[in-house]
């Protein structure tokens, strides 16, 4: 299509579509939809940008979102940008603390102690991820003055198994003087309370509903999700198992932690310990 503002001669516009039979209302309307195009993708990359930032952001709050940045957009749209970005937010899941009655509680024994060596107390605690073909389960152990993961398990059930393992693989390398867990049904069973009573460690539980005193171990969750587990889609458990593994290792040895004055959960662990034994 020739533009007849730039010659004369060119016949206009409603001729030109009559000689090629085309109806000129549709130029128009290409047009248009061209501009609409670039209307949603630039809308896409808000999403995109503020996904990344806030993740749990579903489809309501980022339409919410999209309307303050100056957007006309509506819910259903925000919707079928999400499915065509892959896109979904990321919200609590199953639980993974439930408490049995017949199990035996034990008192929290963290009050007014400070933590001064490794080793002095660790604690342990399960999350979820999600794979495509349902959950799946990962307990760690932390030591909580350093950090240092010491060891995890990953498991499709949630028996006391997985837990009794990767605290008896712990056993290997240190015993703590106390070890802080939730009431959830794995922590209070005989199989898992026996191995710490049999080593001779002190058993220490939170109270209901008293999430932050595991907050140790809840950062590290929010860590391993936000800079492995959300960046990559697993499709097996054998997969993710690897992925975890090397992220673990990379989180004890390379990772800085601020709190940790830069250093390493490693560095802060062994030479704490290397300290406390020639002392």
């Amino acid at each position: 299509m020739v533009d007849t503002q730039q010659n004369h001669d060119i016949p206009a516009i409603r001729t030109q579509c009559e000689l090629l039979c085309i109806n000129r209302s549709s130029l128009y309307y290409k047009c248009r939809i061209a501009a609409i195009d670039l209307y949603e993708e630039e809308m896409k990359q808000v999403i995109l940008d503020t996904y990344r930032k806030c993740p749990y952001y579903g489809v309501r709050r980022m339409k919410e979102h999209l309307l303050r940045q100056g957007y006309t957009v509506g819910r259903k749209i925000v919707n079928r940008m999400y499915k065509e970005l892959r896109l979904k937010a990321i919200f609590p899941g199953p639980r993974t603390s439930i408490a049995r009655k017949e199990h035996k509680k034990y008192p929290y024994l963290l009050n007014n102690i400070t933590i001064s060596h490794p080793n002095h107390v660790w604690c342990s605690d399960i999350t979820y991820i999600k794979l495509p073909g349902g959950h799946v389960y990962l307990v760690v152990i932390m030591d909580i003055y350093s950090r240092y993961i010491i060891s995890w398990r990953l498991s499709n059930t949630m028996d006391a198994g997985f837990c009794t393992e990767a605290l008896q693989e712990g056993l290997q390398y240190a015993t703590p003087a106390i070890f802080n867990t939730d009431q959830g049904s794995q922590y209070t069973s005989e199989e898992f309370t026996g191995t710490l009573q049999k080593a001779e460690i002190a058993i220490s539980m939170d109270g209901k509903g008293r999430c932050f005193d595991n907050i140790m171990v809840e950062r590290f969750w929010r860590t391993i999700k936000y800079e492995m587990i959300y960046l990559y889609e697993f499709r097996t458990i054998t997969a993710l198992k690897a992925a975890i593994a090397d992220y673990i290792v990379l989180y004890n040895t390379e990772r800085l932690h601020q709190s940790l004055n830069y250093q390493t959960p490693a560095e802060v662990y062994r030479i704490s310990k290397q300290n406390q034994a020639a002392a």
